[in-house]
């Protein structure tokens, strides 16, 4: 379970197929604080660490996460969200987020506003996944509130902070992200969809 508030970001060091999983090793600065099987967010998506070494770890992705998410857009160099599990009894300072994505989407435009930015992404509205204005969001593992919600896509304000603390920095038109909707709206949907 996670919060998506991003801890630190780490940089992509190596990939390797094997069969059709992916281990990715990265670089971060929390290496000393991680252990063997350890669950870790990476743009929001839950991966265990399988190995560690001075300054890098390795984690396994497999077929099912790889097809749902954009880790086979990674490569060396890339720039990672990191968060760690929560802590029972920690602040929720995000909202709920499980660390399984749902889809991913794209961003479709970027607007400076002031000292802040407007991201804009779309998604594809025939997965059933949906947001609601104010609504909570996780894009690339960052926890968000929903501007602009419309059927097939969401725009989110980013502060200084957030930019500068995140790979969200890195974004252009075009580029693919992970989302993970809002847990509970999820089983919302779900229950009005069952016929009765």
């Amino acid at each position: 379970m996670f919060t998506g508030i991003i801890e630190t970001l780490g940089i992509i060091q190596e990939i390797k197929k094997e069969n059709t999983n992916l281990h990715i090793t990265i670089r971060s600065s929390l290496v000393d604080e991680f252990k063997i099987d350890q669950s870790v967010a990476h743009n929001g998506v839950c991966l265990t660490v399988v190995a560690i070494t001075e300054d890098n770890y390795t984690v396994t992705a497999i077929h099912e996460t790889i097809m749902k998410t954009n880790l086979s857009d990674w490569k060396t160099g890339d720039i990672v969200n990191l968060e760690r599990a929560m802590k029972l009894g920690d602040r929720l300072d995000g909202h709920i987020v499980q660390g399984h994505v749902d889809q991913t989407g794209t961003c479709k435009s970027i607007a400076e506003m002031n000292g802040s930015w407007y991201f804009t992404f779309e998604y594809d509205e025939k997965l059933n996944n949906i947001t609601i204005e104010k609504g909570s969001i996780t894009v690339n593992g960052v926890s968000l509130t929903v501007v602009n919600s419309k059927e097939n896509e969401f725009s989110v304000a980013i502060i200084p902070y957030t930019y500068e603390h995140t790979n969200f920095k890195n974004f252009k038109i075009g580029t693919i992200i992970n989302l993970e909707f809002d847990v509970i709206g999820k089983y919302v949907r779900r229950l009005y969809s069952i016929k009765i």
